[in-house]
C-alpha cells in the first residue's frame, strides 16, 4: 500500500532561478521548429510521391474516417501524422485556402478537410478527381 507523502504549510516550497528558466525555454522553442521544420518536409515529400495523402494529428479520429472512406472507393491513401497544422505551411499556396486537419491531397492539390471531401463525394465529383489523379483505374 502507498503512504500518503505529509503535508506541511510551513515547508517552502523549491522555486527554480530566474536565469534558468529561458534558457530552456529557448531549447523547447528550438526543437519545437525543428519539428516543424521536419513535418512540413514530410508533408511536402508525400504530397509529391503519392497521388493521394491524408495530413492529419496523431490518433486523430477524422483522420481515420478520411481514411476508410477513401479505402471504401478503392484508394490506398498515404497518411502522413503531424503535430499541428504548421506543417501545411509550404504545401498550400499563400493565397490559397486555409488547410485544417486532417488536409487531403489529390494529384499534389489540396482537395480540403473532411468537410469539403464529404461535399464532393456525396456531389459525384470525387470519383472523376481521383481517377484524374491516377489513383483509381476503373
Amino acid at each position: 500500500m502507498y503512504q500518503a507523502i505529509p503535508y506541511s504549510s510551513t515547508r517552502p516550497w523549491a522555486r527554480p532561478s530566474p536565469a534558468a528558466e529561458p534558457a530552456v525555454a529557448v531549447k523547447a522553442e528550438t526543437a519545437e521548429a525543428a519539428a516543424s521544420r521536419e513535418d512540413a518536409a514530410g508533408v511536402e515529400r508525400a504530397v509529391s510521391e503519392s497521388p493521394v495523402v491524408v495530413v492529419g494529428r496523431r490518433a486523430c479520429c477524422l483522420t481515420h474516417v478520411v481514411k476508410r472512406l477513401l479505402q471504401g472507393l478503392g484508394v490506398n491513401p498515404a497518411v502522413h501524422e503531424v503535430a499541428d497544422e504548421a506543417a501545411l505551411a509550404g504545401v498550400v499556396p499563400d493565397g490559397g485556402e486555409a488547410a485544417a486537419l486532417p488536409a487531403v491531397f489529390v494529384g499534389g492539390k489540396l482537395l480540403g478537410g473532411l468537410d469539403r471531401l464529404m461535399a464532393v463525394h456525396i456531389s459525384g465529383e470525387l470519383v472523376p478527381i481521383l481517377k484524374k489523379a491516377g489513383a483509381l483505374w476503373l
